[in-house]
């Protein structure tokens, strides 16, 4: 730890990028730390590939994050937040992100896989942005109200709201702070779990038609296609949350989410890109799922990314529904 913080001290040009599909704790983190380097009068490039999911649209200096790296972009350092391999940035930063004289890596997950030059990996805290507030206070900076309205809405959405098992003391005494120092929970609340477009809830609805059960009952598939999105008219952004309709299944242990990717070469293959998010229970390890497929995450929560026919993903899945009860890490 106190040799990040010698670090972000030292040096003046830092780019801060989180992973692509953004969550409230990417982009929550992000901010957060973001503002505090400002505060130290720093020059700082904030960075998502993905644009930033409309129920985030509300936080402090959200709209200063942007989508694209100048090729001739020059920083002192990286930041990479809440990312547990370095492919979660997005392949359109990945050569700009190589060149960086110092990487640092920020991460709660359990399958991180600890790149870059410099790493503090808690996967004991509830969020990203509970180590992130943890780093904050050892700087020489204030947290004022747009800091502790990041790092709340971080913790809150990493936590389901405090419902989740990554849930721990931590999460309660940071809000309770943040709190304090300028965080309105009910606006909050209002713009991440209150408002949606009517687009939205009608992807909703085809999501929900969308869903299979397995033999067993323990697992959940929802598929989203490029078609929905189109018929629609909404945005990959729109697809956050939606999984966990799958995972409230009663007697469901994992809830999986197929995201069907924009066409790319391999289309023509008859094979298409996806994106599968892995929701468990609490008592199932679902990160060991994603790790047979090159992906991670962390116990209750995790992705993986593949090139393949629907079918055969659906097929994949519903097989590893067998082995469901062996991945169970709590009774």
């Amino acid at each position: 730890m106190q040799t990040i913080i010698d670090q972000l001290e030292r040096n003046h040009k830092f780019l801060l990028a989180s992973h692509t599909y953004p969550d409230g704790d990417a982009i929550g983190s992000l901010l957060a730390l973001g503002l505090a380097l400002k505060a130290m009068g720093k020059d700082v490039f904030l960075y998502n590939q993905s644009p930033i999911p409309a129920v985030y649209r509300f936080l402090p200096s959200v709209n200063a994050v942007r989508q694209q790296i100048a090729p001739d972009q020059a920083f002192d350092a990286a930041v990479l937040l809440d990312c547990g391999d370095m492919d979660r940035i997005g392949a359109a930063a990945a050569q700009t992100i190589g060149r960086m004289p110092l990487l640092i890596n920020i991460d709660h997950h359990v399958t991180n896989t600890r790149f870059g030059h410099l790493h503090w990996i808690d996967v004991d805290a509830c969020a990203t942005a509970e180590i992130i507030y943890r780093l904050i206070k050892a700087l020489p900076v204030v947290i004022e109200r747009g800091i502790a309205t990041a790092i709340y809405t971080g913790i809150l959405t990493d936590t389901g709201s405090f419902r989740f098992s990554n849930t721990n003391q931590s999460a309660f005494a940071i809000c309770t702070e943040m709190i304090a120092q300028g965080a309105n929970p009910y606006e909050v609340a209002q713009h991440v779990y209150g408002t949606y477009s009517l687009g939205r809830i009608k992807l909703l609805n085809l999501a929900l038609d969308s869903l299979e059960i397995s033999p067993n009952g323990k697992l959940s598939v929802m598929t989203l296609t490029q078609r929905m999105l189109r018929e629609t008219r909404t945005q990959a952004e729109d697809i956050d949350g939606l999984i966990n309709y799958a995972r409230r299944i009663e007697d469901v242990k994992v809830a999986a989410l197929i995201h069907e990717l924009s066409s790319n070469g391999g289309a023509h293959r008859g094979q298409r890109q996806f994106h599968v998010s892995l929701r468990s229970d609490g008592s199932v390890d679902v990160a060991s799922i994603a790790a047979r497929y090159g992906g991670g995450g962390h116990v209750s929560a995790s992705g993986f990314s593949a090139e393949t026919t629907l079918a055969e993903l659906k097929a994949r899945l519903m097989n590893l529904a067998e082995i469901i009860p062996d991945l169970c890490v709590t009774n």
